[in-house]
């Protein structure tokens, strides 16, 4: 392949000093940013990066401090883009086009040339790049490459948890010891895998000893039908089975409270962005979107539909269960008395 990944270089202007004078008189009189991009003709976005960058905490916006500020900043040297280097990256596109993510290709680049920081760059500088190509076959063969494969890059989270607060969750701190060593059987994570545009779900749970999978059909995406779906197949699992759920901090376990009430369950809560906590679960999604594809609306499958691609995952031997099958294991536990079992 006889190219390879560059920053764009994007037409962009800062504003002029009139401008910023224009932006200041707004402002005093209370105009909004995004009226006063319309007054402009400039992106709100542009006045709201202006406003930012040149506005001192407890000080309101001027023009001339601002006009200031910017020239101060124009003679500041700018630092070489690296992707810019035709060694690194045609380096970078032959490795993501052979399937290695920007992570591993950072990584091997630090292993390999641990002294030279010229052939060294950050996951972050790849994926900016990427994300930063302009239209055209290019961008869309080496986005296509991303495991996720994503057209537009998701914001950030910044360390925050932004899909709100669920009220009187328990930690996954207090979860018992007894859960993470996978001997004793009756615990439990929980998940919605989510269909096209986040319209539809499908409950799944793994039993995490014995990594059976129960998959519940629900009617929408909300706290009410992940009671129900989580509730109906769950019921049925007899208590001593039945000790402990992890879900993660989705805002469709705003009802955890009931449902752990209604099943004799102690329900956690994993930490925010640490799917690892819920490795079992976040595997087997990965293994159902075989069958329930990404952007497909899943409102349309049946439960028994779903009960037969249960039956597909807990009838597959397992080395971790010495190449017993999930169905096997459990079936055993139901009807003994439930044994430590080596994982």
């Amino acid at each position: 392949m006889g190219y390879g990944v560059a920053m764009s270089t994007r037409c962009y202007t800062h504003l002029s000093a009139e401008e910023r004078e224009t932006l200041s008189l707004g402002l005093v009189q209370g105009q909004s940013l995004r009226r006063l991009a319309r007054l402009l003709g400039r992106a709100p976005s542009t006045l709201s990066r202006e406003y930012a960058r040149n506005t001192t905490r407890g000080h309101p916006y001027r023009a001339c401090m601002a006009q200031n500020h910017a020239t101060a900043r124009a003679h500041h040297p700018r630092r070489v883009r690296k992707l810019l280097d035709p060694w690194l990256g045609q380096h970078v596109t032959t490795q993501l086009t052979q399937g290695c993510s920007p992570e591993q290709i950072a990584g091997r680049l630090r292993r390999l040339y641990p002294g030279d920081m010229s052939k060294q760059l950050s996951a972050e500088t790849i994926y900016a790049a990427l994300y930063g190509l302009p239209r055209g076959a290019l961008r869309t063969e080496l986005l296509a490459a991303l495991r996720q494969a994503r057209k537009t890059r998701r914001p950030r989270a910044r360390g925050r948890d932004r899909r709100g607060q669920i009220p009187n969750r328990t930690a996954i701190t207090a979860r018992p010891a007894e859960v993470a060593t996978r001997t004793v059987p009756g615990h439990w994570e929980g998940d919605l895998l989510k269909g096209a545009r986040n319209g539809s779900a499908v409950g799944t749970l793994v039993e995490r000893t014995t990594r059976l999978v129960l998959l519940a059909s629900m009617d929408g995406t909300d706290a009410t039908s992940a009671y129900r779906g989580f509730t109906k197949k769950l019921r049925p699992v007899p208590a001593p089975l039945r000790k402990t759920l992890t879900d993660d901090r989705g805002k469709e376990m705003a009802e955890h409270e009931r449902l752990a009430q209604r099943l004799a369950i102690r329900i956690f809560f994993a930490d925010p962005h640490s799917p690892g906590q819920r490795g079992t679960n976040e595997n087997t999604n990965g293994l159902l979107r075989q069958y329930l594809p990404k952007g497909t609306d899943l409102s349309g499958d049946t439960q028994r539909e779903l009960n037969a691609i249960a039956h597909r995952l807990n009838t597959r031997p397992r080395k971790c269960l010495n190449f017993a099958t999930p169905l096997e294991v459990y079936a055993h536990l139901r009807h003994h008395s439930p044994v430590a079992l080596e994982t």
